[in-house]
């Protein structure tokens, strides 16, 4: 299978497809029944099981031996919680990582992929998708994987793999897009994580001091809190935000020189070598993780990339209370300020791995 170089499963070849369509109308019990029964006749296995959410929506959830659990949308590839078995609050106890609100119709926030063509104003190339699931295997007590396929672009040219992987101390996401068509695509991509925090006083990263940093809108996507628009907005002085240390303008460079980055005000930035460093032929490139720090919970979780050149990272500010109690960042792998070029019969990867150590 495609993903083999990034996760050590093996995925043996389907019988069929199963279709992941939300339900809809007087039919969705009766069509989503038949749904689940048929993904579970399909791939159902220990630490794998097929349902639905409260709006129809087709869902795997998969878990391990320790306890620790994700959701999977499988008409959208949207993980809408990860649980992981950690030490919080001098016990063992599974603590929600991800943050989601769930609307009328829809679900934001989360972890979900941003697949967008750089040549045609960045317009998503997975809006309208007919995602399946194309295969599913575990280890039995350790690891659990779900591969989602559709087919993208003009005329469906693009055939996109994205692999959902559970382990006992960590989750991955990796997406594989071969171009079968007959010219080259320029892709902007990114693999998005809402991370949840207790306090907006307490939220901070490590891991970026010494690299270069611009800000920048995130990639439109239909599953992020915030609009492109809303993340760029600047945020009033205040007590949180405002006064020194001020965002630089979009386009304009500088060097994070902290330690650790405090994220209590707005902020919303690609961490990446800048595009003119790139032509050179030699550079230093982002860093390939990065580690959150809630003072609050003591819980911290590593960000790991793959395949993607920048690391976007924002924070909501005041923001935050529009999606309730808890606060948030927005971050994760991405290729935003360079397309990726994808010739005829080739393929590109990229994968995000958050694991943890809080045992």
């Amino acid at each position: 299978m495609a993903a083999a170089s990034f996760l050590p499963l093996h995925l043996p070849a389907s019988p069929r497809p199963a279709i992941a369509r939300a339900a809809s109308g007087v039919a969705s019990t009766v069509s989503a029944t038949a749904q689940t029964s048929q993904l579970e006749e399909s791939f159902g296995r220990k630490g794998l099981k097929f349902g639905t959410d409260s709006m129809g929506a087709p869902t795997a959830e998969l878990s391990v031996r320790n306890g620790s659990s994700l959701q999977l949308r499988l008409n959208d590839g949207l993980v809408t919680s990860y649980r992981p078995k950690v030490y919080w609050k001098d016990e063992l106890s599974y603590r929600e990582v991800l943050h989601t609100v769930a609307g009328a119709d829809t679900v934001r926030g989360g972890v979900g992929l941003v697949l967008n063509d750089a040549s045609s104003s960045s317009t998503s190339l997975l809006a309208g998708s007919e995602w399946s699931v194309t295969d599913a295997d575990s280890d039995s007590y350790d690891a659990v994987q779900v591969e989602l396929g559709c087919s993208a672009g003009k005329g469906g040219t693009l055939e996109v793999s994205y692999v959902v992987t559970l382990y006992a101390l960590s989750m991955a996401t990796a997406v594989i897009v071969k171009n079968n068509g007959s010219k080259p695509v320029e892709l902007t991509s990114a693999v998005l994580s809402h991370i949840r925090f207790d306090k907006r006083r307490g939220t901070a990263v490590e891991g970026f001091q010494g690299c270069p940093y611009c800000s920048h809108p995130p990639p439109a996507s239909g599953f992020a809190l915030l609009t492109p628009a809303e993340a760029m907005k600047r945020e009033e002085s205040g007590w949180f935000g405002g006064g020194g240390g001020e965002e630089p303008r979009q386009g304009a460079w500088t060097v994070e020189e902290n330690l650790y980055t405090i994220l209590k005000k707005k902020v919303s930035r690609v961490y990446a070598a800048p595009p003119e460093e790139r032509k050179k032929r030699i550079y230093n490139t982002a860093p390939s993780k990065f580690t959150t720090i809630d003072q609050y919970s003591g819980l911290g979780f590593r960000l790991v990339k793959m395949g993607f050149e920048d690391m976007y990272l924002s924070s909501p500010g005041g923001m935050y209370e529009k999606f309730g109690d808890d606060y948030f960042l927005c971050t994760g792998p991405a290729s935003i300020l360079v397309p990726v070029v994808v010739g005829p019969g080739e393929e590109w990867r990229g994968a995000q791995v958050i694991e943890h150590d809080n045992l």
